[in-house]
């Protein structure tokens, strides 16, 4: 079996799709998990992409099944977090407003993720050196923070909090470990970007969402496909077992290899 062969295996990217059946198979698979839990629902960060767009129109979906079919009220809360200002922020409720949630709230992370960064610079100067934090360093601290408040939120009301990471991030390790892949359930794993795409037209996301370059947003002018140095295109062409031009495979296979300790249990002895 071939690296790419063992990798789809693992990620269980199907090649093609029913998008109608993966819509069901997904609002489902919320709903049980959701009664198995004892939850009150699900709470969804909303960044203003396509991957949390999807991932809003299925929990929607999920727990206005869930209050149709047991006459109990079950929520889906959207959480916007923007660093300070957010450039497309009215990306972020154009999606709440498309799934009509009336269940919302802003939490902005710039005074908590300021102070960890002027905590940890403090640590440096008491260990003899004198930097600022990297982009990169403060820009997990963001996803971590996003997270804490996420979990502050759900403990006290109830809630799963949902993730967002699909196949094609999980390809490249594209996440931040303990930040926004430490959540409770993955609706969209199994799909790849394309593909969560497809759904997105479906579900009915704004299309200015489903068109815009994918960001993590972590500092300004960030892009996913710059910062990996491949295309989502050739990412899902290779998740579906496709031929792909030799160098972006060599880098697709290079990110899997260096960031398998993310997608691993936390090892022990």
């Amino acid at each position: 079996m071939s690296l790419q062969q063992e990798i789809i295996a693992k990620l269980g990217v199907k090649p093609t799709i029913d998008v109608d059946e993966e819509i069901a198979r997904r609002v489902g698979f919320l709903k049980d998990y959701v009664k198995k839990a004892g939850a009150a629902g699900l709470l969804i960060a909303i960044s203003g992409g396509v991957d949390s767009a999807v991932a809003t129109g299925l929990c929607k979906r999920a727990t206005d099944e869930l209050s149709l079919e047991t006459g109990k009220e079950y929520i889906t809360l959207g959480v916007f977090q923007p660093y300070g200002e957010q450039a497309d922020i009215e990306h972020s409720y154009a999606v709440a407003e498309a799934f009509q949630l009336t269940h919302k709230v802003e939490t902005n992370i710039a005074e908590a993720v300021d102070e960890i960064a002027l905590e940890t610079e403090y640590a440096f100067k008491s260990l003899g050196i004198h930097r600022h934090i990297s982009r990169g360093g403060k820009g997990n601290v963001k996803a971590r923070t996003r997270m804490v408040v996420q979990y502050a939120l759900a403990f006290d009301l109830n809630l799963l909090v949902v993730g967002t990471d699909h196949a094609s991030e999980a390809l490249t390790g594209f996440y931040t470990k303990w930040g926004d892949g430490a959540v409770d359930i993955t609706p969209l794993s199994s799909l790849n970007k394309r593909q969560v795409r497809e759904l997105a037209r479906r579900l009915g996301v704004p299309q200015a969402v489903v068109d815009k370059a994918p960001t993590a947003g972590l500092w300004e002018g960030q892009t996913d496909e710059a910062e990996l140095g491949v295309s989502y295109e050739a990412n899902s062409d290779y998740l579906e077992g496709k031929e792909i031009d030799a160098k972006a495979r060599e880098i697709l296979e290079k990110h899997y290899l260096r960031t398998e300790h993310k997608r691993q249990p936390i090892p022990g002895i």
